[in-house]
C-alpha cells in the first residue's frame, strides 16, 4: 500500500506545522486503465459525474437494485486503480436489493484533480450530496461501505454526515501514520525512517481511530481477514475498541485483504445485507440535514 521514495534532503521539519504533507500521495496508486468495463457485469448502470465543493468533477457508476430497493450503498473504494477495478467487489449488492454508487476519488480514473487525504474526504461528501439530490432514491435509507483506505474516508465523512445510517468497514486501518510505521518496520532497510517519516511528513487529521466514536449511535460492522498481509487485523480490533455502540467485529480466518465478501462468500454477503437492513429498520426517521449545502449545479454530462 505504501510506496516510499527518497525524501529531498532540504525538507524541513516545519512542513507538518504548515499543513504540507508531501508523503500523502504515497498512499494512493490511481490509474486511468479500464480493468473491468461495467458493461460486463450484466447489471444496469449509469455513468455519472459528481461535483465537489472545490470545483472538480468526479466520475462514478450507479448500479440500481435489480429488485425493489432496500436502500442505497455509498461505496468508498481502496487506494489503487479506479472504479472499474472495484465495482466487481460490490456487484452482488444490486441483486440483493441494494442500489450502489461507486465513485472515483480525485485523480483516479476519469475524475479530475490530484489525490490527497483531505481531497478524498471532500470527494466523499460530494458523492453523498449527489445521492441526496437524486429524486428517485429514499434519502433516509443511505448506508456506507468502505474498503481498506476507503474505510478511513467513510468514517471521517460519516462523522459529519448523519444521513449515512450504517457503516460497514472492510479491512480498514486505524491511522495513516500508524500503517506507514507498520510498513516501514517490516523492512529492515527502512527502519531508520520509522519514526520521522510518518511523524513529520504524513497528515494525521483524517485517521479513522480519531473519528469513529462520532458515528454512534449509528451501527458499525468491522470485517477483517485474519490472514490479511496488507493491513494487520489488529487495526480492526483497535477501531472496534474506539467505536461507540452499537458495533460488531467480525474477524474471518484464512482470508487475505478484501477477500470477503467476494465470490463464494455467501455467508459474508448475507451478513452484510442483514446488517444494513437491520440498521435501517431500527432508524426509520428522516436524517438530519448535513452541513454541506447542495447549491452547486451538477457537473455537465
Amino acid at each position: 500500500m505504501l510506496q516510499l521514495h527518497k525524501v529531498r534532503s532540504g525538507l524541513r521539519m516545519e512542513s507538518a506545522m504548515l499543513g504540507w504533507y508531501p508523503c500523502d500521495r504515497l498512499f494512493y496508486y490511481p490509474t486511468s486503465k479500464v480493468y473491468e468495463p461495467p458493461e460486463t457485469s450484466g447489471l444496469n448502470f449509469e455513468s455519472v459525474r459528481i461535483d465537489t465543493e472545490d470545483g472538480l468533477c468526479l466520475h462514478g457508476l450507479f448500479f440500481p437494485a435489480t429488485s425493489p430497493a432496500q436502500g442505497t450503498v455509498l461505496h468508498f473504494h481502496g487506494n489503487a486503480g479506479n472504479v472499474t477495478g472495484h465495482w466487481p467487489l460490490i456487484a452482488w449488492l444490486p441483486p440483493a436489493g441494494w442500489n450502489v454508487l461507486c465513485f472515483d476519488y480525485r485523480g483516479f480514473g476519469r475524475s479530475e484533480g490530484r489525490v490527497t487525504q483531505q481531497g478524498t474526504v471532500l470527494d466523499g461528501h460530494a458523492a453523498l450530496n449527489y445521492l441526496l439530490r437524486r429524486t428517485d432514491l429514499d434519502p433516509s435509507r443511505l448506508v456506507a461501505l468502505g474498503q481498506s483506505i476507503g474505510g478511513a474516508v467513510a468514517v471521517v465523512v460519516g462523522a459529519r454526515r448523519p444521513e449515512l445510517r450504517a457503516f460497514l468497514l472492510e479491512a480498514p486501518f486505524a491511522g495513516y501514520r500508524q500503517i506507514a510505521r507498520w510498513y516501514i518496520r517490516r523492512n529492515p532497510l527502512l527502519q531508520v525512517l520509522g519514526w520521522w517519516i510518518p511523524r513529520l511528513l504524513i497528515d494525521y487529521r483524517f485517521d479513522a481511530a480519531d473519528h469513529i466514536a462520532r458515528l454512534s449511535p449509528r451501527p458499525v460492522l468491522i470485517m477483517h481477514g485474519q490472514a490479511d498481509h496488507t493491513v494487520p487485523p489488529e487495526m480492526a480490533v483497535q477501531l472496534h475498541e474506539a467505536a461507540g455502540e452499537p458495533k460488531e467485529l467480525w474477524l474471518i480466518p484464512d482470508l487475505d485483504h478484501l477477500e470477503p465478501p467476494d465470490v463464494g462468500h455467501a455467508e459474508a454477503a448475507l451478513r452484510i445485507s442483514e446488517f444494513f437492513a437491520g440498521a435501517l429498520a431500527a432508524r426509520s426517521g428522516p436524517g438530519e440535514p448535513g452541513p454541506h449545502p447542495f447549491s452547486k449545479p451538477a457537473c455537465p454530462g
